[in-house]
Formats: structure tokens, C-alpha cells, sequence
């Protein structure tokens, strides 16, 4: 009896299999996955082009050789560029600086928000009870709190979570496009003439309708203007959306007012402990300055030193400093050299001139004539005359290859 069924169940599949609805079943599944495949490839091979993931599992070894051999071999730098570029481990001839790793315009362009996001989110709503939820009713001021400050990226997130949110959202999408339209008027892009009115006129309808970013660039041109109150009004406006640089736009724009300065500061320490590097930096001045606040020389050098961490070159300088004088610090040299190069390899040309006359010092002249020459082009009057005189003493392929470093350091900054 068993044996008959297992042999009735075998006849039985046998049918199904001939079944021509189902092999185009069988199939169709079979291209699906196949393409699912190839796309899972396709973003495997961006992403490890993009990041550098040589040894990601998704590719084989024999695909890397073939890559390895297919790219044009690197010339190795001379000594003295090699010197020039060294800093703590950092590969600054790529990124053109000691201490800004600059993210490739490709790899921005994919931080999109996928639907597997949206549907994590719709999957949360639904186990809390808010999947019916119609947000589009919400009041606009809540709204304008909720997604004011909002990144492009974030907007469109929150935009595919559900229908209602994407209607809720629809006037901060035309916002964005305001902002757009906006910063191609101010910059005379995209094919549409320079015009300040219709930037202004772009940037107002823009912050009309609850966004952030266009409040900002309405204060800026307003400032710019002259019209100093209507720009610090939207400055504030965004500031209370949550905005970290409308806080820090309106600290700068209230230290250069007659009004109380503690404010001002207020606002830097907002921004700052939400890790905004220019309002650290601020923050900093104002807590060595002492204005709007008693000085206080060790928050003012740990506010500095956060700030150089985060990439401003004048953090980095003053850090350096603080090193070198001991306010703030203990006096440790060898960090004052540390954050002095890197000021310098950032493009800030007074630590450009005060590394190189340390190199000269030391008796590093190739080096030293790199850098005071930078410092020279931008603008350092008092380089001039020391690399002058080290021009006068140095053979010619020293000087030439000192010359060539300080060429290529410009070319990589104007490309970052």
C-alpha cells in the first residue's frame, strides 16, 4: 500500500512538471534570481570601487588581478615630496590635505534612501497601531518642526514611508526645489542668468514653506545686502527648527550687532555640542576672548582641539598654539609640531610660514622652501624674504623640486 502511493505521488509530479503553465512559472523564477544576482553585483562592484574594498567576498581574486593589471602604475614621489606629504599616517596627497578626508562625489550621489528602509519603517508603524495615521492633517507649524531641518537625503525617506507622509511632506519638497532654483540664480549656474532677486524671491518661498536651508541662504543674501535684521530673523528661525548652522550663522551675525554677546554664545554652545565645527571653533574664541562669557583658557584650547579634529584649519593653528604656549595645555612640543603641519598642510598660511621657518631652523631647506612659498602666494608678506634667501642657497634641483611640491599642493586643493 505504501508502494503505491509513493508511486502515484511520482506519476503525479511527473504531470505537473509537463505542465506548460508551470515550467513558465519555473522559468520566470529562474531569470528573477538571476537578475536579482546581477544587481546584487552591480552594487557590490560600485561600492567597493567607490570605498576601496579591494578584498570585499563579493568579488573573486581572479577579477582583482585582471583590475590590478588593467590600471596604470603610480610613479613613487621624489624624497622630498614624500617628506612633504608625510602626516601621521594620513595619505594627504590624495586628499590634498593633512586632516579633510573628502568624500567622492559618487559615493554622495548613492546615499539615497532605499525602500527597505521605508518598508523597516511601515513594518514599525503597523506593530505600533499609526499605520492608518493620516500625518498630511498634522498642524504646519508641527510639521515645520518635525522635517524643518531635514536633509535632502532624510526628506526623501520620510517622503516614502507611507502615502500620508508623502503628502504631509510635499511642501518641503517644493522647498528644496525653491532652494535649488535659488542658489542658480545667486551663482548664475545651470544656464540661468546671475540674479539676486529672483535668488532672494527663490530663497523666501523656500523658507515659506518650513525649510531650513532656504532660511538660511534668505539671511545670508539678506546680510549681504544689508539688511541686517530681516537676514538675522530668518537666521533665527532656522536656529529654532534645530538647525546647527542657522544657531551658528546667528551667533556670528549677533557678535557683529551692539546687542548682548551671551547670546551669541548660547548659540554656539547649542551648535557646538551638536558637533558643528565652525560654532566650535566660535565657541572657543569667545571662551578665550571672554566675550559674552568669563574666560576660560582650558574649555576655550579643548574646544579648539575639537574643532582641529573636525577639519577647521584655524582650530588646528590655534590648537597648535595653545601647545606651544602652554595656555590651556601642558607645553608639549611635539604636539604644537604635530597640529602646526597639519594647519599648514590645510592651507592656512600663517602656520604655512611658521613651518617652514621651523624646517629652516632645523636646517630642512627643501621642505622649508615648500612651504614658505605656499605661504608666499597666499599672501604671508613676511615669508617673502626668507624664501628669497633660501632660493639664493639652495642647488637648482632642490629648489625646483620644492617649487613642484608647493604646485601640486594647489592643484589638490583647487580639486577638493
Amino acid at each position: 500500500m505504501g508502494s503505491f502511493k509513493l508511486k502515484a505521488s511520482r506519476q503525479a509530479a511527473q504531470v505537473r512538471d509537463r505542465d506548460p503553465r508551470r515550467q513558465q512559472e519555473q522559468q520566470h523564477s529562474a531569470s528573477s534570481s538571476e537578475r536579482d544576482r546581477h544587481l546584487s553585483h552591480e552594487s557590490v562592484t560600485l561600492f567597493s570601487n567607490i570605498g576601496g574594498l579591494d578584498g570585499f567576498h563579493g568579488r573573486s581574486s581572479r577579477s582583482q588581478q585582471q583590475q590590478q593589471q588593467q590600471q596604470p602604475q603610480q610613479q613613487e614621489p621624489g624624497d622630498l615630496e614624500r617628506r612633504f606629504w608625510k602626516q601621521g599616517g594620513v595619505d594627504a596627497r590624495r586628499h590634498g590635505s593633512g586632516s579633510i578626508s573628502l568624500v567622492p562625489a559618487a559615493f554622495q550621489a548613492q546615499q539615497q534612501p532605499s525602500s527597505r528602509g521605508a518598508s523597516l519603517v511601515k513594518q514599525q508603524a503597523r506593530e505600533q497601531g499609526q499605520e492608518d495615521v493620516d500625518f498630511s492633517q498634522l498642524p504646519f507649524d508641527v510639521l515645520r518642526r518635525i522635517s524643518g531641518g531635514f536633509s535632502l537625503p532624510n526628506l526623501w525617506a520620510a517622503s516614502m514611508v507611507c502615502k500620508s507622509w508623502y503628502q504631509a511632506l510635499s511642501s518641503l519638497r517644493e522647498a528644496v526645489t525653491f532652494v535649488k532654483w535659488g542658489k542658480m540664480y545667486k551663482h548664475g549656474r545651470g544656464g540661468v542668468p546671475q540674479d539676486t532677486g529672483m535668488a532672494l524671491d527663490s530663497f523666501l518661498k523656500g523658507a515659506a514653506r518650513g525649510c531650513a536651508a532656504a532660511m538660511i541662504d534668505a539671511g545670508l543674501l539678506l546680510w549681504e545686502q544689508g539688511r541686517r535684521e530681516e537676514g538675522i530673523q530668518w537666521y533665527r528661525k532656522a536656529a529654532e527648527l534645530g538647525d546647527v548652522a542657522g544657531q551658528c550663522n546667528l551667533g556670528l551675525a549677533l557678535l557683529q550687532e551692539p546687542v548682548d554677546a551671551s547670546e551669541a554664545v548660547k548659540w554656539f554652545q547649542t551648535a557646538a555640542d551638536a558637533g558643528h565645527v565652525r560654532a566650535q571653533y566660535s565657541l572657543a574664541l569667545c571662551l578665550q576672548q571672554g566675550r559674552g562669557v568669563e574666560p576660560n583658557p582650558g574649555k576655550a584650547a579643548r574646544w579648539y582641539l575639537r574643532a582641529a579634529e573636525g577639519g577647521s584649519s584655524r582650530a588646528m593653528y590655534n590648537t597648535a598654539l595653545c601647545f606651544l604656549s602652554g595656555e590651556g595645555f601642558a607645553r608639549n612640543y611635539h604636539h604644537a609640531r604635530h597640529w602646526m603641519r597639519r594647519a599648514a598642510l590645510a592651507g592656512h598660511r600663517k602656520a604655512q610660514f611658521e613651518h617652514g621657518l621651523t624646517l629652516f631652523a632645523e636646517g630642512d631647506g627643501g621642505l622649508a622652501l615648500a612651504f614658505l612659498e605656499l605661504a608666499t602666494r597666499a599672501g604671508e608678506t613676511a615669508a617673502i624674504h626668507i624664501r628669497d634667501a633660501l632660493v639664493q642657497q639652495l642647488p637648482a634641483q632642490e629648489r625646483a623640486n620644492a617649487i613642484a611640491c608647493a604646485d601640486k599642493w594647489k592643484k589638490q586643493m583647487r580639486r577638493g
